[in-house]
């Protein structure tokens, strides 16, 4: 069975949404980054109790034409690359904010 992985917004990090994309500053070296269409769902809807193969369902794979397996492994590849930038938080349990902050993957 596939592991879960849930998401968080990092809370080192300012974003302003334009248009279908979002514009995100990482505390982690001043960095800006503009976010995707995908990348903007995944981040609006990492909220930490929402797995990511629920996001991918529910919001990815109506928004876009794709194959949910293929759309997750997308998914999973593209939130870890946010988590290294700071931009969001992946963990295999649900994240709250009595938890420690997982380390970036």
């Amino acid at each position: 069975m596939p592991r879960k992985l849930y998401l968080a917004r990092s809370t080192r990090i300012a974003a302003r949404k334009l248009g279908e994309e979002m514009l995100v500053m990482s505390g982690q070296g001043s960095t800006l980054f503009t976010l995707n269409p995908t990348a903007t769902i995944l981040w609006q809807a990492a909220d930490g109790a929402t797995s990511l193969d629920e996001i991918v369902e529910r919001r990815i794979c109506p928004e876009f034409e794709v194959e949910p397996a293929q759309a997750l492994r997308d998914a999973e590849e593209l939130a870890q690359g946010l988590a290294r930038h700071g931009i969001l938080l992946v963990s295999e349990q649900p994240i709250t904010g009595n938890q420690p902050v997982p380390e970036p993957r």
